[in-house]
């Protein structure tokens, strides 16, 4: 099973009336749950509920279009690639279409994520090493 049929599942689960799932195969195991009292640790990963915000992307405000950079995957949010080193980039930071924004470790594999265009670093939702649920929002891009 690869990180692809992974985020499918999610997916697929987010989108269901299922409450919790459980998949086991060979030396695979996942468990999912929309309650928000569940977390399973495995390892030093936790595993947090998975919730969505409805933000649309991209919102326009005042003619600037803001996008949403939304997490692909249910995973744990890192700024840079090692402990102690410098993010992949700051609040104010131009990047361009393509650029590594942060990684999302989930069940031990490093997943990039890149700018979906070029723009402007307007916000980081999150702090190094916090959890990050399916589709929820990541960092603000705006327009140059």
């Amino acid at each position: 099973m690869n990180i692809s049929d992974i985020q499918s599942i999610i997916r697929d689960f987010e989108s269901s009336n299922l409450m919790t799932l459980e998949l086991e195969m060979d030396n695979f195991k996942l468990k999912l749950s929309k309650h928000k009292h569940d977390n399973h640790t495995y390892g030093e990963t936790t595993i947090p509920s998975i919730s969505s915000e409805s933000t649309a992307t991209p919102v326009s405000k005042d003619d600037a279009v803001t996008t949403f950079v939304k997490a692909p995957l249910v995973g744990t949010f890192y700024s840079s690639d090692a402990p102690g080193k410098k993010p992949f980039v700051d609040v104010g930071d131009l990047v361009n279409e393509g650029d590594v924004l942060c990684i999302i470790e989930a069940m031990k594999i490093m997943n990039e994520i890149t700018a979906p265009k070029t723009g402007v670093i307007t916000e980081i939702h999150l702090k190094d090493g916090q959890a990050v649920g399916f589709d929820q929002v990541i960092m603000t891009l705006g327009d140059v």
